[in-house]
C-alpha cells in the first residue's frame, strides 16, 4: 500500500488515517495521542461528533511534548449539512480551527447527510 497519495494541489495525504467518531468524553483525546505516537499522521475530524475541542487539547499536547510538529500531520474536518449556506462557511471553518487549536486545516470537506 502506498504511504501517501498526491492531491491535485501537490499536497500529500497519508493513505491511512484515524477517523474520529462520537465517543465518551475523555477517550478521543487519548486515542489521538496514542495514534500519533504510533505513527498515524492523518486525523479526520468532524464538528458533528462534538469532540473537536478534546482533539484540539490532544494535538496541543502532542506539539508541546515534541511528539510531532503541526506540519507533520494532515488534519481534515467537515462542514456539516446544516451549514452549507455561503454565509455559514467562514463561521464553520473558524469554529473548527478554534476548537482544534489550529491555524489551518489541510482539508475541509463538505459533508452531506439527508
Amino acid at each position: 500500500m502506498a504511504e501517501s497519495f498526491v492531491l491535485n494541489t501537490g499536497a500529500r495525504i497519508p493513505s491511512v488515517g484515524l477517523g474520529m467518531a462520537k465517543t465518551e468524553p475523555g477517550t478521543v483525546g487519548e486515542a489521538v495521542y496514542a495514534a500519533v505516537k504510533a505513527g498515524y499522521r492523518h486525523i479526520d475530524c468532524a464538528p458533528a461528533y462534538r469532540n473537536e475541542k478534546e482533539i484540539g487539547l490532544a494535538l496541543k499536547k502532542l506539539f508541546e511534548d515534541s511528539v510531532v510538529k503541526r506540519e507533520d500531520l494532515f488534519i481534515s474536518s467537515k462542514l456539516w449539512s446544516g451549514n452549507h449556506a455561503p454565509e455559514d462557511v467562514p463561521e464553520g471553518i473558524d469554529t473548527t480551527l478554534e476548537d482544534l487549536q489550529l491555524e489551518y486545516l489541510d482539508l475541509f470537506l463538505v459533508n452531506f447527510y439527508a
